[in-house]
């Protein structure tokens, strides 16, 4: 099986950035980078030192319910081109030999309590996979081990 790294839609990028508000009904807070660890959620690409970025509440959920975690993520301020799906995570994934939280949710978009691990940025696609291969799990969310925000979807490419 392989599986797939999956960035946010486009649909939802578009309309932080042309001003619509956020998970929490708020507009995106606009700054500028200074070329640190900023990780765009769509097109999966740190944002350059000196250019403008969003800071925004972020739920990757169709409806609110007990497990629907929103929290902060940054997005390039002007439109920029969505990463593909991919086998393998992003390039940006592998910064500073980062650790990632899998996280596995069932068909109902719950926490599957037995599916998730911190893992190597350099381990990532084969722990999906193994977690992937279980009928019950759905899907995989993938999350910084440091600060819980939300990376990317995983789900499996077949």
């Amino acid at each position: 099986m392989t599986v797939k790294f999956i960035a946010m839609d486009s649909k939802t990028a578009r309309h932080l950035q042309d001003g619509g508000k956020d998970a929490y009904g708020n507009a995106p807070i606009k700054r500028v980078s200074d070329g640190g660890a900023i990780p765009c959620r769509h097109c999966l690409k740190p944002v350059a030192a000196g250019d403008a970025y969003l800071t925004l509440a972020y739920s990757p959920f169709g409806e609110r319910q007990p497990y629907a975690e929103t929290g902060p993520v940054f997005l390039h301020a002007e439109p920029c081109e969505r990463a593909a799906d991919t086998s393998a995570p992003a390039p940006m994934f592998s910064f500073n030999n980062s650790e990632y939280i899998l996280r596995g949710y069932d068909g109902n978009d719950w926490i599957h309590y037995e599916v998730a691990d911190v893992v190597p940025a350099s381990e990532l696609a084969e722990a999906a996979e193994a977690m992937l291969a279980r009928e019950d799990v759905a899907y995989l969310h993938m999350r910084s081990s440091r600060f819980n925000c939300y990376q990317c979807r995983i789900e499996r490419a077949d």
